[in-house]
């Protein structure tokens, strides 16, 4: 059984950093594509950066050069550090994989900037 734990979210300041950390089990973690999802309420889920087993990555647009992904295989964990932050980056942050398994959405975790 697949589980993905979301943490480290919180409220800063525009400008400020956060760094998010995904705890994964029951799955081949070194193996799998991985990414970081984000929803906002009324919108759809959008896909803010994958990482590859190779090493690979992509960003969003919007957060290129500011968000970098990464992960730990010997503590099957997956980090999103996120830099100059807007607020527009306000959402509640996923980890799950590439493309996403319906059954593996965690809670989330909520990342809240203000301006």
């Amino acid at each position: 059984q697949v589980q993905l734990a979301e943490s480290g979210g919180g409220l800063v300041q525009a400008g400020g950093s956060l760094r998010l950390s995904c705890a994964a089990s029951g799955l081949i973690f070194r193996v799998a594509s991985m990414g970081w999802y984000r929803q906002v309420p009324g919108k759809q889920r959008e896909l803010v950066a994958s990482l590859t087993s190779r090493g690979n990555t992509n960003y969003l647009d919007s957060v290129k050069g500011r968000f970098t992904i990464s992960k730990d295989n010997a503590k099957t964990t997956l980090y999103l550090q996120m830099n100059s932050m807007k607020p527009e980056d306000t959402a509640v942050y996923y980890c799950n994989v590439v493309p996403p398994s319906h059954g593996f959405w965690g809670q989330g975790t909520q990342v809240t900037v203000s301006s």
